[in-house]
């Protein structure tokens, strides 16, 4: 595979952290992908500048009776080499006032869509024989979700749930991991910070004691799904500053 032009596709390419995956694969001079729903500014800017990147615009929230295999052929109906599955709905809900619509709309756009994307788009890597899957979940699984985020941390704690499959895969070289991704200086944490009592009390548990930003995580996300990840597979890793 290491002469051969190698395609990302990044569900939710449009986040911050998204963004900054976009550009390391563009550096890296892969085709890209990006997928997103809102905020496409950013991506257009940088398809200005790259006859690499590709984006489509797709709002996963309309999956009533929506066909799987269909929307694949339709919107993602290529070969992919790595995927980074980093979609993010928040419904602002608690546990107390959640209610069966809500999670199952966060549960639908979370893990569900994905996950059955990913298992279309999988059989095209085992025949080439290389690929790299990337599941972004979120700290919030570990302490059952924040005061307005428990819809989200059980949709992505569903999301982390790797099938027994990638044990065959990996003698394909198809690699599928998991990465829970810590408080990061995103759109979402930066409003948390301007109510700064609320950002300081979060930050005590951190022992690095600062947010993560974009960029450090995209980082960690490039370590999984390139060359650089040769050996890993069938893991839940965890990027959170110590939290």
């Amino acid at each position: 595979m290491k002469n051969k032009k190698r395609h990302a596709l990044i569900l939710g390419g449009s986040s911050d952290i998204g963004i900054e995956v976009v550009k390391n694969f563009l550096k890296m001079k892969w085709t890209v992908t990006a997928h997103f729903f809102k905020n496409k500014k950013k991506l257009k800017n940088l398809k200005k500048d790259s006859k690499n990147l590709n984006i489509i615009e797709f709002n996963f929230a309309n999956y009533n009776n929506l066909n799987v295999e269909n929307l694949v052929v339709k919107k993602f109906s290529r070969k992919y080499d790595s995927i980074v599955n980093l979609i993010g709905y928040v419904d602002n809900k608690g546990f107390e006032n959640t209610n069966l619509k809500s999670i199952l709309k966060s549960l639908t756009i979370n893990a569900i869509l994905p996950i059955l994307i990913e298992k279309m788009l999988v059989k095209r890597m085992l025949s080439q024989k290389w690929g790299r899957i990337l599941n972004c979940s979120s700290i919030g699984v570990k302490f059952g979700g924040g005061t307005n985020s428990y819809n989200y941390s059980l949709s992505k704690h569903c999301l982390e749930f790797i099938p027994n499959s990638y044990k065959s895969w990996a003698k394909r070289n198809v690699f599928i991991n998991n990465l829970r991704i810590g408080v990061t200086n995103t759109k979402i944490h930066k409003k948390m910070k301007r109510k700064k009592s609320t950002m300081k009390n979060r930050l005590k548990h951190i022992p690095i004691n600062r947010m993560a930003e974009p960029k450090e995580i995209s980082d960690y996300i490039m370590s999984l799904t390139t060359d650089s990840n040769s050996y890993m597979t069938g893991q839940t890793l965890t990027v959170s500053g110590g939290e």
